[in-house]
């Protein structure tokens, strides 16, 4: 069984859409596309190029891979991550595209759940989902999801798409490691940590 895990670039009130420029993703007429990019330097690009580097596979959803593939074949082979993402096996869940170009890409067809699902089960290594905040509702809908790999930066934005949306099913994570950046990036990884649990807090129950 593959683990799947989850990284997003998100600001501190859980908002995913476009982190990495303005035209990036304007559904709904947001107007904050880029907040992520003054936030980023060298250790922060080393620790996804390290991330990247263990993937045995990336899941990416229609608007990511176009944009991905865009962009990363232009990168040299010692780009740590572009070299890394174009050799990668690459999987696509799209409903609207007929077929897809990037090197080792393959557009997964029928049911998303259903696919991500089989993919799981077989051999392999790490399959990371990047971006695809659209696929991840699907993933998170289906209990598909392994483990998340957040990257908070420290911004508010107000409105915009959120990792975590309405129909969440409630859950316990467990946390496996985090660090900060110099610029105030914080990274963290959680992993499944089953039911979520409840208790009541203070004086009187000894909770306080």
């Amino acid at each position: 069984m593959r683990t799947l895990l989850v990284t997003m670039f998100l600001s501190l009130d859980g908002v995913l859409q476009a982190p990495g420029g303005p035209d990036e993703d304007r559904d709904g007429g947001f107007e904050h596309g880029g907040w992520a990019v003054p936030y980023f330097d060298e250790p922060l690009i080393a620790r996804m190029a390290g991330l990247v580097g263990r993937a045995g596979a990336l899941l990416l959803g229609r608007r990511t891979y176009e944009s991905f593939a865009a962009t990363w074949p232009l990168a040299g082979d010692d780009d740590p991550i572009g070299a890394t993402m174009n050799r990668l096996p690459k999987y696509v869940a799209s409903r609207t595209l007929d077929s897809v170009g990037w090197r080792n890409a393959t557009l997964l067809a029928g049911d998303a759940a259903a696919a991500v699902a089989a993919l799981k089960a077989g051999d392999g290594g790490e399959i990371q989902v990047h971006g695809s905040g659209d696929l991840v509702q699907t993933l998170l809908a289906h209990d598909l999801v392994d483990a998340f790999h957040l990257v908070t930066f420290p911004v508010l934005l107000g409105r915009g798409k959120r990792l975590f949306a309405a129909g969440t099913a409630p859950a316990g994570l467990e946390l496996v490691n985090t660090a900060a950046s110099a610029t105030g990036v914080v990274v963290s990884t959680y992993a499944r940590g089953g039911r979520l649990e409840y208790g009541a807090m203070g004086p009187e129950t000894g909770n306080w």
